[in-house]
């Protein structure tokens, strides 16, 4: 469990096929300034808003599981070298929350549509497959690259949110830009709640 406060990037450092996983699958070699320990092999990491499993630490890197429905479901399935992730550790007992509740299941990509530079901060349109409507509500929360953030509008195929500058200067949504998909969390109180009620 994560709440999408991210205050750490890494760098995708390598790709491979790993012969002793799951055919389909990846491992990716990260670098980053967050540090790990080698108690902490086998934790939940959230990355880019996918709750990755931590497999082996190296002096200068670490090293990620990424099973086919990673891939699937994620915009890891055009993952590439030199590409910036969001690094987010699992949550502690007693821990701040300042987010909302992450679980880094995520639900499907979308796309932007449109970036509003107003001041400082970023109005970001995103495409919404009319199926996924049903878990979005104006001022809500949503998960992207597991970034927690507030939508701002609805519409019909769109939804909005709005970064602000620190959080623009802390994570890799500053290098969004039309075109780009994302990792795509809904609020996870929304899909329980849609799930009893229909």
């Amino acid at each position: 469990m994560f709440n999408g406060i991210v205050y750490n990037q890494g760098l995708i450092k390598s790709i491979k096929k790993n012969p002793k996983y799951v055919r389909g699958s990846l491992v990716i070699e990260v670098t980053s300034n967050i540090t790990f320990k080698k108690s902490d092999i086998g934790e939940s990491v959230c990355c880019d808003g996918v709750c990755l499993t931590l497999i082996r630490i190296k002096k200068k890197s670490f090293l990620f599981y990424l099973s086919k429905e990673t891939l699937n479901r994620s915009n890891f399935k055009n993952i590439k070298i030199g590409k910036y992730i969001n690094i987010e550790k699992s949550l502690y007992y007693g821990k701040k929350i300042s987010g909302h509740y992450v679980q880094g299941h995520v639900d499907t990509t979308s796309t932007v549509k449109k970036i509003k530079i107003i001041d400082r901060s970023w109005n970001v349109i995103f495409k919404l497959e009319k199926k996924f409507k049903k878990f979005i509500v104006e001022k809500g929360s949503i998960s992207i690259n597991g970034v927690s953030l507030t939508i701002s509008k609805v519409k019909a195929n769109t939804f909005e949110i709005t970064i602000i500058p620190h959080t623009l200067k802390l994570t890799n949504l500053i290098n969004l830009k039309r075109g780009d998909k994302v990792n795509v969390e809904f609020d996870m109180v929304g899909k329980y709640l849609n799930n009893i009620y229909n």
